[in-house]
């Protein structure tokens, strides 16, 4: 490709939306260009890029058996009714009618369509295990979409379903894609964690994240140095240190005036926030009979810590939860600021307490009147929950002991570009996804899902590879692998020399772009750095002079002359040196005992 004929340009300017690296050199090296919040148009640059890894992907997942189809982006309703998921997802998903009133859906992702295939295309237990994936666009309405391609409304993903026999059968289609993706990652430069985390609305018995630990990740995860545990802290366990058993002491209703917040309720009556317990009000979407109907939950933790809303969404199996408004709170007869379920009749709401309540004993907790409080409430004698709902609701944090080797924890940043999940047969089962047995019995198929989104791959790439003057592509997902400088002012001969290097560079499968556009020396050379191709390639008057070019990798800061006659041999094995390297990354992971 000759930068005279390339689509897109190059911008001075950081754009005023693009706050983080991957956003502004996206849009600066001309790889993207936004239509809408959360909608992007990949050029010709961003495309190259993208297309590299997503061959990366083909080859480790062809590796592992997988078979590439493609299935629909819009449809028909009626499948995500029969899961029921059409009534458990929110507004994520993009719902509209087609022209004779039939409900539609744009695809966010594909476990129904899988699970109508297996119906119509599985009938006996000769034709698993099987592996199908895709690479498809996908929507989701994101209300807050943002990064760049960090988190966008249409993506690109890599999604793959395993089918299964047994169960036995799932464990290793499930390991071999914990290996796969770790191949692909590596290869694309990408250094990431896998951890476990929440099945969420894909629902199944295990799920793990992969998190490129970065700053600008919205997921919280759970890091135990000391034995290696790693978790999303959505879903993150911790040893929870139980106080000293204490004899009941009689409640006692207590003056506390100006006192509407955890902290200023211990600093006024002298107690640690340990002492006290925190209510949290929360309204909770439930689906009952294909229904959906708003619950008031009143979740109590004890007052050092701080409710976990996954934990609890999971707890009562709930959709979605929302905080309750002030109108709510008082409908069930509390007082914000001041609440407790004591002497409530809860009998329309949900109280769940996190499971180390029953173990701290004398707790100050709210009275239900401003201005009040009472001394030493304890679960079991003063309240109860109705069903009895008594789970870890708690979020970990820093310094919280491990769940395997009580060393203390800590908190990172992460940014989710894979997860894998155990489905098992919840999908089938809905859908009619059967087998015929070796003894003739009807069964559901087992099934496994796992998604890589590219885009999100891409960018992460960028946060990953750059440096002041732009980006530093690794060789595996760069769009060319060789950036050709030629300066052409008044010099027709290095015009010639700098074509004939770009023919004989294709000719030898070398992916060369040429910059041959009348522009300054300054000009050409900070593209060249903005852009980042691993390596460049300068020829101008001087250096024709004394027969031999400029050659340079990106990532280093000193260059060096090559004869004209050694260049194409000298980028080949330079390339072929670079190449490895990214394959070698490829290395065997342990995979995580449970």
């Amino acid at each position: 490709m000759r930068m005279r004929q390339l689509f897109s340009q190059t911008l001075r300017e950081v754009p005023a939306e693009a706050e983080i690296p991957s956003h502004m050199l996206s849009l600066k090296a001309g790889l993207v260009r936004s239509l809408a919040a959360g909608i992007y148009s990949y050029l010709p640059l961003g495309r190259r890029a993208l297309n590299k890894i997503e061959n990366i992907i083909r080859e480790e997942i062809d590796a592992i058996g997988g078979q590439e189809i493609t299935m629909p982006v819009v449809h028909p309703a009626d499948i995500w009714k029969e899961t029921q998921r059409w009534y458990k997802v929110g507004d994520e998903m993009a719902r509209f009618k087609d022209r004779a009133d039939r409900d539609m859906v744009l695809a966010m992702t594909h476990e129904e369509v899988i699970a109508d295939l297996v119906r119509q295309e599985i009938q006996s237990y000769r034709q698993l295990p099987c592996l199908l994936y895709q690479i498809q666009t996908k929507f989701r309405d994101e209300p807050r979409s943002r990064g760049g391609l960090i988190r966008v409304r249409e993506f690109t993903m890599k999604d793959s379903y395993s089918l299964d026999a047994d169960w036995e059968g799932l464990d290793q289609q499930y390991q071999a894609h914990y290996q796969a993706y770790f191949n692909i990652f590596n290869r694309c430069h990408l250094p990431v964690i896998a951890v476990e985390s929440d099945v969420g609305m894909m629902g199944g018995q295990m799920a793990h994240e992969y998190m490129y630990l970065n700053p600008i990740g919205e997921d919280t995860l759970v890091l135990c140095d000391a034995c290696g545990y790693s978790a999303n802290r959505q879903v993150a366990l911790v040893k929870k240190a139980k106080p000293v058993p204490e004899a009941l002491l009689p409640i006692e209703k207590v003056a506390t005036p100006g006192t509407a917040t955890i902290d200023d309720l211990a600093a006024f009556l002298d107690v640690s926030t340990q002492q006290t317990a925190k209510a949290v009000f929360l309204m909770a979407t439930l689906v009952h009979e294909g229904r959906e109907e708003e619950k008031f939950v009143f979740a109590v933790v004890r007052g050092d810590m701080d409710l976990n809303e996954t934990k609890l969404a999971n707890a009562i199996g709930a959709t979605a939860l929302r905080p309750a408004h002030e109108e709510d709170i008082r409908a069930v007869g509390a007082e914000p600021g001041y609440a407790s379920p004591i002497g409530l009749e809860l009998t329309n709401a949900l109280v769940v307490v996190d499971d180390l309540i029953p173990d701290c004993p004398n707790l100050v907790a709210g009275a239900n009147e401003a201005g009040y409080h009472f001394r030493n409430t304890n679960y079991g004698r003063d309240y109860e929950t109705e069903p009895h709902l008594v789970k870890d609701i708690v979020a970990a944090q820093d310094g919280d002991l491990c769940p395997e080797c009580s060393q203390p924890v800590r908190t990172s940043r992460g940014v989710e570009v894979g997860n894998i999940f155990k489905l098992g047969t919840e999908y089938t089962e809905a859908l009619g996804g059967h087998y015929l047995d070796s003894d003739g019995n009807q069964k559901p198929v087992i099934m496994g899902c796992y998604g890589i989104g590219s885009g999100r791959l891409l960018a992460c790439a960028l946060e990953e590879h750059h440096d002041e003057n732009g980006i530093c592509f690794p060789i595996s997902i760069a769009p060319y692998q060789v950036h050709l400088v030629a300066m052409l002012h008044r010099a027709p001969e290095v015009a010639e020399t700098a074509e004939r290097i770009y023919r004989e560079a294709w000719d030898a499968g070398i992916e060369m772009l040429l910059d041959d556009r009348e522009a300054t020396p300054g000009v050409k050379f900070n593209d060249a750095d903005l852009l980042g191709l691993p390596i460049r390639l300068t020829i101008g008057p001087r250096s024709l002079k004394q027969g031999a070019v400029e050659f340079k990798l990106r990532t280093e800061a000193e260059a060096r002359s090559i004869p004209l006659d050694d260049v194409i041999p000298t980028l080949q094995t330079e390339i072929e040196r670079l190449l490895k390297e990214s394959k070698d990354k490829a290395v065997p992971m342990p995979f995580p005992e449970t």
